[in-house]
């Protein structure tokens, strides 16, 4: 982490949600406010990686066909349904299990190394109550004390 970032270079929160899916408007608005050159640039290394890669992975499109398509213009809703036609359709199911997935980020899985190096990075180590990559995003990016 780098210093504090001003909010405008920021997108949203990864637990907002487009059609009941958690991190997809957050995975959009990092593309459009990087093609613009106004994305925090702690943000940018993992761009098409990390959640952004399980997301469009999930969704069965890639990175760099999604990324077109966002830069086409649109809506968040617009872009998910692009991603449904040209990927695989959603159901309340897996919308389900991927919003589980997200919600529960960093709480022993794959991303708990990750999230404990960056809550030392960040001088967050005491903070308990910072226990997935959500929270800790929310944190570090200033949406949550």
């Amino acid at each position: 982490m780098s210093t504090k970032p001003d909010p405008s270079t920021l997108p949203c929160s990864a637990l907002d949600e487009t059609d009941g899916l958690k991190y997809f408007p957050r995975m959009v608005g990092k593309i459009r406010l990087h093609a613009a050159g106004k994305l925090w640039e702690d943000l940018h290394a993992n761009l098409g990686k990390g959640s952004d890669g399980a997301c469009t992975g999930f969704l069965h499109v890639s990175y760099e066909d999604l990324k077109t398509r966002v830069l086409e213009g649109g809506t968040d809703e617009e872009i998910l349904h692009w991603c449904q036609v040209h990927g695989r359709p959603l159901n309340d199911t897996d919308k389900l299990v991927w919003n589980c997935y997200m919600q529960k980020l960093g709480i022993n899985d794959h991303i708990t190394p990750m999230l404990i190096k960056r809550k030392a990075d960040s001088g967050l180590s005491d903070r308990d109550d910072i226990k997935t990559m959500p929270q800790y995003m929310d944190v570090d990016e200033g949406r949550q004390p």
